[in-house]
């Protein structure tokens, strides 16, 4: 039976629709509308504000005349591109590398050395800034390295954003490594070809589509991360801090949108053509390829293995050094431990707060994205009904991917505050910040419950339904026990970056809804570095806690629940 038996009879008709037909709509329809809700008209709000004067005043292109016409603020366009190029430069080869160590060697230790480059994951992207002051700033333990130079500008902001940026590359080129065709390896060594002929003329063309992937990935978090530039930038200006000095420095709403605007340019170019590139990729395994096992080399894999090792101790020891800091007392002339920076009363009013208010907005955005995410992609990918409502749904939730989280932040801020909007009541609440934070990740959870639902044959639904069994019956019972694994993965991926995340949330929280990401923003302003160092510590100890749990509860899934999968 094919998937249309879903619209079969299997109860009282209503003008000719069956229920589960119908209850099918409606969930299209509410899907849609939430997507518009949340994506789709911030976004819209965000470009007519840009339009607009103070008073609301259409003023056509007038605000975009004087945005390039100021040298200070179009400077900043040139800024962010030579950074982001810069730093993209520098973190593909030595994440290549790193990738090729884990994936095409015999060295020992590859799932300490991949957990290790994947730390950054689990912090705000201002720590690495905050790492970096302790040891290169006006009182950094390695300021003489820098023979004279400052770490407050665009050295520091590079070298903060190949930190950051590194497991992000590492994870696509880890991807694009890890499949290879044995027997093209064997005819070139057949041939008596030269290891780094092979290399240039097998290997690389192999992971092309994964280095430029990962190039456009780097590109776009570079260009649309706040919280690095913001923390170590300096006087060096980029569309991210403009965004923020007009907006909340200036109040320039108007301002403030154009800049957005402007930094939705680049990332949006990146994206389009990252999917042109994708569309020319080929299969690179067939039903005939055989799986690449690595050969021992023991003069490479010892090379190989110490640069790892170098990464993988840099990494750790940027990240430790703010961990470390968080616990000195007075930097750097008394290193005695103490707790006092973790008293954070003496430095906000806040208090502890913005730590619980983090954890109560990415535990609700994790359990509400995770429902709504999962069921929406059940209704794209496993019903017949409304097609294109289903085509206009999923369209809309690939759209955040090419969205700066700032971008997004600000369309929340013209959208819920409009005087028209009756949801401006919720500006400022815990409501926002997780619906913000739901769209600013949906599209990864999306793709990855599509992912999962795709592996599911449609003869689930049709037997269902030749049964007579409610829809959402089967979606209980069958769908989601089978891609629970997948539902966890989505539910810790938006738990650990709505914890971590700085530039969706910089402009919508309220006085009783600071989060730890913002307060560390603030303590850095207030040069309470320590504080912030503390906050940040927490954070990351905070979602490393949750990974740990994610990994136990997906054993137990995968041992108890998942016994089927196993022969």
């Amino acid at each position: 039976m094919s998937g249309a038996a879903l619209s079969s009879d299997r109860g009282p008709a209503l003008s000719g629709i069956s229920r589960d037909a119908l209850i099918l709509r409606l969930g299209v329809a509410i899907l849609v509308g939430w997507l518009l809700l949340t994506i789709a008209f911030p976004l819209w709000s965000l470009l007519s504000k840009s339009f607009q004067d103070g008073d609301g005043h259409f003023v056509g292109l007038k605000n975009y005349i004087v945005y390039f016409s100021t040298p200070t603020l179009f400077g900043s366009i040139y800024n962010s591109v030579w950074v982001a190029v810069v730093s993209t430069v520098i973190v593909i080869p030595i994440a290549f590398i790193y990738a090729y160590t884990l994936t095409r060697t015999k060295i020992p230790l590859k799932g300490l050395l991949y957990s290790a480059a994947l730390l950054p994951l689990f912090a705000p992207s201002l720590l690495s800034a905050i790492s970096l002051i302790y040891l290169f700033g006006n009182q950094g333990l390695l300021k003489g390295f820098l023979f004279g130079g400052s770490i407050y500008g665009p050295a520091g902001i590079v070298l903060a954003q190949v930190f950051y940026c590194f497991p992000h590359a590492l994870i696509i080129l880890v991807a694009a490594l890890g499949l290879a065709d044995a027997r093209l390896y064997e005819v070139a060594d057949a041939l008596g070809t030269a290891r780094p002929r092979i290399f240039w003329t097998v290997t690389l063309p192999g992971a092309k589509f994964g280095l430029i992937n990962a190039c456009f990935v780097v590109f776009t978090l570079v260009v649309t991360d706040f919280g690095i530039a913001k923390v170590i930038g300096g006087q060096f200006n980029v569309l991210a801090t403009d965004a923020y000095k007009q907006v909340v420095g200036q109040q320039n709403f108007a301002m403030g949108a154009v800049v957005g605007m402007v930094l939705l340019v680049p990332a949006v170019a990146a994206f389009v053509i990252d999917r042109m590139v994708q569309r020319r990729q080929v299969a690179l395994l067939s039903a005939r390829a055989v799986p690449l096992e690595p050969k021992e080399n023991k003069l490479r894999d010892w090379a190989l293995t110490a640069y790892a090792l170098v990464i993988a101790g840099l990494i750790v020891g940027v990240l430790g050094t703010a961990v470390w800091a968080s616990f000195i007392t007075y930097w750097p002339y008394n290193l005695s431990l103490t707790l006092k920076n973790y008293e954070f009363g003496t430095f906000d009013a806040a208090a502890w707060s913005p730590y619980f208010n983090s954890l109560k907005m990415a535990a609700l955005a994790a359990i509400i994205g995770t429902a709504i995410v999962f069921t929406g992609a059940y209704l794209v990918e496993k019903t017949k009904v409304a097609s294109g409502g289903r085509a206009i749904a999923h369209l809309l939730a690939m759209l955040p991917m090419a969205v700066p989280g700032l971008v997004l932040g600000l369309g929340y801020v013209f959208f819920v505050n409009a005087a028209w909007n009756p949801l401006n009541i919720f500006y400022g609440t815990l409501i926002v910040l997780v619906v913000n934070s739901v769209a600013h990740f949906y599209t990864v959870a999306h793709i990855t419950a599509l992912t999962a639902l795709k592996q599911i044959d449609p003869e689930f639904e049709s037997v269902s339904a030749s049964l007579k069994v409610p829809v959402w019956r089967t979606f209980a019972r069958v769908t989601v026990p089978i891609c629970m694994p997948a539902i966890f993965d989505i539910a810790i991926y938006i738990f650990v970056n709505a914890l971590t995340t700085v530039s969706a949330v910089i402009f919508l929280y309220g006085p009783g809804t600071k989060l730890a990401s913002v307060a560390i923003v603030h303590m850095d302003e207030a040069g309470v570095t320590a504080g912030a160092a503390a906050m940040a510590t927490l954070i990351v100890l905070t979602a490393l806690a949750a990974k740990l749990l994610h990994v136990f509860l997906d054993r137990f899934v995968f041992m108890r629940l998942q016994a089927w999968r196993r022969r």
